[in-house]
């Protein structure tokens, strides 16, 4: 058997690396990690995406579909003792990893980048401990009298290229009279009823979210060309946003609190970071967490600057900011530049040698680069988006270690992904990287159920299933 050393030397002496080669040095790597990986049948894909939230109240109120569930975070925290102390999630998404440690009594930071994210994790938290009965009253109105209705003042509704017609004249006309309308409230209802037209925003446009983009029904008149798509029934404004609001009130009722903050369990703090963790976690102290739960974007060319266009608009993200978020955002779509992460932080030489030396990733990117140079890739930026996605993460690795106190845990949901027919197995590239850099894989546990690639991917390379683990690590 080849060391890294060798096989490293063999890599660079060969013109092309062929999906053998990169299935060779996989199964190396998974004989290595073998004893880790653990089927795990009580997780489910309900409960390691949002689908779980659905029906629980407050987290039912937005939709973040990338998110993660509360009931994985109980699930996790309750099976490996995490009952107190301070725990951190580096991409904190809707905050359900903050909310879900706050009701458990456990103090919880989080860092995210996204506009969004941070008007859902504040309107929880006003709502929570900031609103009184006279704001709820005041909520209670415009639920029953429509009070936008009323309004004689319109606030024009802010737009992107590409939002452009994303909703029926009528709606638009009875979005601009509510923001107007709500100009007349206080800051906390204000940012309260803005936050509950953030949840209803796709429902009532013409778009649907789509991983990479936004899907644009028959009616918005964008799909000239296009394969037709049907949303079905779109609810009026007046509708949406009643039962919206409605909803609110419910999951906030005495009864609804006291089964989710029990009075005799205090609530753990929320403290919240703007910004990028690449940026924000190399400023935190060495040693303050007790555990890191957390999901990253994947490695899946997901464009959350795109599939969240109508949020980011309404919260004010220019034309110029949208590029700007891009390209902050971590390397998971094909439009990322190249990051100059020394730059970023000095320390993380360590982080981008332990990536340098991991020979199945390095023969992933070598092949990627194979097939963009004979042209068959269907878009040239995904060798860049791979590179800097590991290269990335080794430093947000590097850097949770380091803040991480002694015997501490993290846990990682995150999926395999599949490009040109090779299959790109994070989970083992990232935990041998996290060897390197601090920590031991406890376990990789499995989902039973494998999640399945492309149409296009599945057409070309066959039905190939890829796993979907959570990542338990612990520091050193």
């Amino acid at each position: 058997m080849l060391n890294p050393v060798q096989v490293s030397n063999v890599l660079d002496t060969q013109q092309n690396i062929s999906l053998n080669e990169i299935d060779h040095l996989d199964e190396q790597l998974f004989q290595r990690f073998k004893s880790r990986f653990v089927i795990q049948p009580s997780l489910s894909r309900l409960l390691v995406s949002f689908q779980a939230n659905k029906t629980r109240p407050i987290y039912r109120w937005y939709k973040f579909k990338e998110a993660f569930s509360a009931s994985l975070v109980e699930h996790l925290f309750h099976k490996c003792g995490i009952t107190a102390g301070r725990i951190l999630d580096p991409f904190a998404g809707s905050g359900t990893a903050l909310f879900a440690a706050s009701a458990m009594g456990i103090n919880a930071d989080g860092i995210e980048l996204l506009p969004i994210g941070h008007e859902i994790i504040t309107a929880k938290q006003i709502l929570d401990a900031e609103f009184t009965p006279e704001d709820f009253e005041r909520l209670r109105q415009w639920a029953e009298m429509r009070v936008w209705e009323q309004s004689e003042t319109r606030l024009p509704l802010p737009e992107l290229r590409i939002t452009k017609g994303a909703y029926p004249d009528r709606t638009k006309e009875a979005i601009e009279k509510y923001l107007g309308a709500c100009q007349q409230e206080n800051s906390r209802v204000r940012i309260v009823l803005r936050f509950a037209l953030l949840c209803v925003l796709e429902s009532i446009s013409f778009t649907r979210k789509d991983g990479q983009y936004l899907r644009w029904d028959y009616r918005s008149g964008r799909t000239h060309g296009k394969k037709i798509f049907d949303k079905g029934d779109i609810p009026s404004f007046e509708q949406a946003i009643c039962e919206k609001i409605n909803e609110i009130l419910a999951d906030i009722s005495p009864t609804h609190r006291a089964n989710l903050f029990p009075a005799e369990k205090l609530q753990g703090e929320i403290r919240l970071y703007d910004g990028s963790c690449l940026h924000i976690l190399p400023t935190l102290p060495d040693r303050i967490y007790d555990a890191i739960m957390t999901s990253p974007p994947y490695c899946n060319r997901y464009d959350y600057t795109r599939t969240y266009a109508l949020e980011l608009a309404l919260l004010g993200t220019d034309e110029q900011g949208l590029v700007k978020l891009r390209q902050e955002m971590l390397s998971c779509t094909v439009e990322n530049r190249a990051k100059d992460l020394l730059s970023i932080n000095p320390q993380w030489t360590r982080a981008l040698a332990a990536t340098d030396e991991q020979t199945l990733l390095q023969a992933i990117l070598k092949y990627l680069e194979d097939q963009k140079a004979q042209g068959v890739l269907n878009n040239n930026g995904i060798p860049r988006m791979v590179r800097g996605y590991f290269y990335e993460m080794a430093c947000v690795i590097s850097e949770c270690a380091r803040v991480l106190k002694p015997n501490a845990l993290l846990f990682m949901v995150n999926d395999n992904v599949r490009y040109a027919g090779a299959s790109i197995s994070v989970d083992m590239i990232l935990s041998d990287i996290a060897e390197k850099l601090g920590f031991r894989v406890e376990s990789i546990l499995v989902l039973p159920d494998g999640k399945g690639n492309s149409s296009q991917q599945m057409g070309e390379h066959g039905r190939k299933a890829l796993r979907k683990c959570v990542y338990v690590w612990r520091k050193l």
